[in-house]
């Protein structure tokens, strides 16, 4: 088969101000990044929804309705998705908390953010300081990955650290 092939690592990253209208700049730019990895369509809305979910908690959360700044950070390693979403805002005071669903600091939201990210992606990780900001980190390999390392790795090609990322 021909034509070029991809280059086991990528990253990109985007800083924006924490506008509601630069949530879907954030959606569409992640996807197209994510794109680069054999996810299905379905993944790929899912990748889509856990960064609206992250950015939009920063746009309403972090900066009480001040300008701040949303920065994101898309990883391709092989075939794995990492991203990173992070703003210098309030913080949360209570991590644990935060995650449980339903709830929320403000009374007008759902509370469900964190749910769709831990639901949608295969990992999730919250660091948070008050008055010093936010980091969400997730991660996530297309569902057909395991199935084909494990097949390459008997080959003994495609397996991670063999720098093979088209698995054959």
């Amino acid at each position: 088969m021909g034509g070029a092939s991809v280059s086991a690592r990528n990253e990109v990253r985007i800083e924006f101000p924490s506008l509601p209208e630069n949530v879907g700049l954030a959606r569409v730019a992640v996807a197209a990044f994510a794109g680069q990895v054999d996810f299905t369509i379905g993944e790929l809305e899912e990748i889509k929804v856990a960064v609206s979910e992250a950015v939009t908690n920063c746009v309403v959360h972090a900066y009480n309705g001040t300008p701040g700044v949303v920065r994101v950070t898309a990883r391709r390693e092989g075939r794995t998705l990492e991203l990173v979403i992070e703003d210098s805002g309030r913080g949360i005071g209570d991590v644990a908390q935060a995650r449980q669903p339903a709830w929320s600091s403000d009374p007008e939201r759902m509370g469900l953010g964190f749910v769709f990210m831990e639901s949608f992606m295969d990992g999730l990780e919250v660091e948070s300081r008050p008055g010093k900001g936010t980091r969400v980190r997730m991660w996530k390999s297309p569902a057909s990955a395991g199935a084909a390392e494990a097949a390459g790795a008997a080959e003994g090609d495609g397996a991670p650290g063999s720098g093979r990322a088209d698995g054959g």
